[in-house]
């Protein structure tokens, strides 16, 4: 069919390079022993995914009906992360994810022990206080002096972190690799002393893995992993970009 006969509005995806860039992601995940997930929240054309899940270990999703859309659709691990949960949809979201995330100690005493017993892997979304937006995206920075996005350091309960599995944190937008050794250094700076024991750290969104260069990402997760001791998750993976 050509271009002109194509019916409108439509979606029109380049499938070599949409492979190709899943290629690096899957190299990279090899390379490291991370975990790549695909982030909903960016890409959910679930035509493609069965595609995907050849090359990526699951989904993002932030809120029900993602979460839905990634464990029907696309299978492997679905993590979720909201800055709140609905009360009449979290049970419901139970039966979609493996792996939760809260935004606050609120939020994990409300919701931990219900998601405990429905044997899911349970986090905190913590704020390591680590800028590294540019300035003209002050109003977005998820580390802004106003974010209420993750828990600060000020604000951590070491006494309630029984059953807490692993950490999250999303500060990166479209950045490459050396923001995100800046960022696990303070990250660890804050909340070092608090990863032993932990199963896995959930590194967010926003790495521009995909790049020319992205071996450099190998080494700086590498450099990360073995200073932090866990096993690293990375969310919010775009495959188009």
């Amino acid at each position: 069919m050509k271009f002109t006969e194509l019916p409108t509005p439509c979606y029109l995806l380049d499938e070599n390079r949409l492979v190709q860039n899943l290629a690096v992601l899957r190299d990279v995940a090899r390379r490291t022993g991370a975990k790549i997930l695909l982030a909903q929240k960016a890409f959910s054309m679930f035509s493609v995914y069965p595609l995907i899940r050849e090359y990526l270990a699951g989904t993002t999703a932030s809120g029900l009906y993602e979460a839905r859309l990634g464990h029907e659709e696309f299978g492997g691990e679905t993590h979720v992360y909201a800055p709140a949960y609905a009360e009449g949809e979290f049970r419901e979201l139970l039966e979609y994810a493996d792996h939760i995330v809260f935004n606050s100690f609120t939020q994990w005493k409300a919701y931990g022990s219900l998601a405990r017993a429905a044997g899911k892997s349970c986090g905190l979304r913590l704020n390591p206080e680590c800028s590294t937006q540019p300035s003209d995206h002050a109003m977005y920075d998820p580390c802004g002096p106003d974010s209420r996005l993750g828990i600060t350091i000020e604000n951590f309960q070491p006494e309630l972190l029984d059953g807490i599995e692993g950490f999250h944190f999303h500060t990166l937008c479209e950045q490459n690799s050396d923001d995100l050794v800046r960022t696990v250094a303070a990250f660890e700076q804050n909340f070092g002393q608090y990863m032993d024991g932990l199963k896995w750290i959930n590194l967010g969104g926003g790495h521009h893995i995909t790049r020319a260069d992205w071996k450099r990402w190998c080494t700086a997760l590498i450099i990360c992993r073995k200073s932090t001791r866990c096993r690293f998750i990375w969310s919010r993976a775009r495959p188009l970009c």
